[in-house]
């Protein structure tokens, strides 16, 4: 089954859409267009009776909302319908707190540094805030932001690999269309998540003939026969809009 992801020009790229209940990542550097692609995504399942749900690692919730309602997605609307959900998984202590706190304790209360509200979360701990609220609401469509900001429980680099993709193959049996979004500025350096997923989208955006361009390119499409090159993409006041291919 195909499911529609709501990005003008895009679906014409990977056969019509994603296929249900995958896993996929968006990677791209800032302002690329993968927060508006994730929302757009979200809302036009929303907009059919799909309830979305965007996990935010990084950014407050209230100011993605604000900044994804200059589009005409009708987000507040989805949001108030319960259609659209946003939740702030990422640290939730006040900047300032510990410090000023550890300015009075010596570290031999062994405290401060190691409180799981002061630090960002780890997979096991995203995955399962991330499953009541599927499990509550029925979300048929998930974006996380980012995997970048997930704190692994171990510096060993091989380590960290089993464990993104133990969060994975955890992801794929939410039974939801899930959108991992990743922060990339070398396409080249390809991490866990890339090999791990159904499919992987490449956002580019770039100096191309002395003009800042902005690019979408397939890399990735597990049983899907898919454009590979890059095609130019715009923001419209519906949100992205994918164009030509970009010679």
């Amino acid at each position: 089954m195909r499911i529609p992801t709501g990005i003008e020009g895009f679906d014409d790229l990977v056969q019509g859409g994603f296929l249900s209940e995958r896993v996929y990542v968006l990677s791209g550097p800032p302002g690329s267009g993968k927060t508006t692609f994730g929302v757009q995504f979200l809302a036009q399942g929303a907009a059919i009776g799909e309830v979305g749900l965007y996990a935010t690692l990084l950014e407050c919730p209230q100011n993605i909302i604000n900044d994804m309602s200059n589009y005409a997605m009708n987000i507040i609307t989805l949001v108030k319908m319960k259609k659209l959900l946003f939740a702030d998984l990422g640290p939730r202590m006040e900047y300032g707190y510990m410090d000023e706190i550890n300015e009075f304790l010596t570290t031999d209360y062994n405290i401060g540094k190691s409180s799981s509200e002061s630090e960002a979360p780890s997979p096991s701990v995203v995955f399962k805030e991330i499953a009541a609220y599927v499990s509550e609401y029925e979300v048929k469509r998930l974006v996380i932001d980012s995997v970048s900001a997930i704190r692994f429980t171990s510096k060993d680099i091989s380590l960290q690999e089993k464990e993104m993709s133990r969060f994975i193959r955890n992801l794929k049996k939410l039974g939801c269309t899930t959108v991992l979004l990743s922060e990339m500025t070398d396409p080249s350096a390809y991490s866990t998540e890339h090999f791990a997923a159904h499919g992987v989208v490449f956002m580019h955006n770039f100096l191309y003939d002395k003009t800042m361009t902005r690019a979408i390119q397939v890399i990735k499409m597990r049983g899907t026969k898919h454009d590979c090159n890059m095609h130019s993409v715009s923001f419209t006041e519906k949100g992205l809009k994918v164009e030509g291919y970009l010679e």
